[in-house]
């Protein structure tokens, strides 16, 4: 539901977006890659890109270290709290907080991060514009996205990482961030530096 927009604007694009779901709350991220390696193998294509948003980010990155063997394609994943999160580390200390952010985030908080070996192009898009759950918790300074800091979304051999105005949220609605995941898809790079 979420990436519905996102969706139709790649499939404007000229790509036939295809959508996994998953639940972070219930399964860790080995459990969830090998149900999308399972998912790809039923699409009908040569190259398969793939696109993910935060978390899903580090889904895609796990299905690579565990199943490394995909079609050819390129990757662009939307602010990934690759390198931990201090908002989820806060909220976990809320009452509730640990059911509500599942197994596969408290996996994160404990380092199990999956290895990237930069061997297909991958691009990262961070958002710059601080408004979202971190910063209402006290957990984003003022280089974020409001839910993931610019720092934690750094990934060692990344093509390409450009930062755009837009909020953690804003990634999936913004018509630049489409165009960006569409130039990096067809070209192997953004179109444009940070803003």
């Amino acid at each position: 539901m979420e990436m519905r927009l996102l969706r139709y604007r790649l499939n404007r694009f000229g790509y036939r977006p295809w959508s996994f779901r998953y639940s972070s709350t219930r399964l860790d991220l080995a459990e969830i890659a090998a149900r999308l390696n399972a998912f790809i193998e039923q699409i009908p294509a040569r190259t398969i890109h793939f696109v993910g948003h935060s978390m899903g980010g580090l889904v895609i990155l796990k299905l690579f270290e565990a199943f490394p063997s995909q079609h050819p394609g390129r990757i662009v994943v939307l602010s990934p709290p690759y390198q931990g999160s201090e908002t989820a580390r806060r909220f976990i200390r809320f009452p509730g907080g640990r059911n509500l952010l599942g197994r596969s985030i408290t996996q994160l908080l404990q380092g199990d991060v999956p290895g990237w070996s930069g061997e297909r192009d991958l691009g990262v898009i961070g958002g710059t514009l601080n408004l979202g759950l971190g910063r209402l918790i006290g957990a984003v300074g003022p280089c974020g996205d409001g839910t993931v800091c610019i720092e934690e979304m750094c990934i060692p051999e990344v093509r390409d990482f450009i930062t755009l105005k837009v909020s953690h949220m804003g990634l999936l609605v913004s018509k630049r961030v489409a165009y960006e995941i569409y130039h990096f898809l067809e070209n192997g790079l953004f179109s444009r530096v940070s803003s």
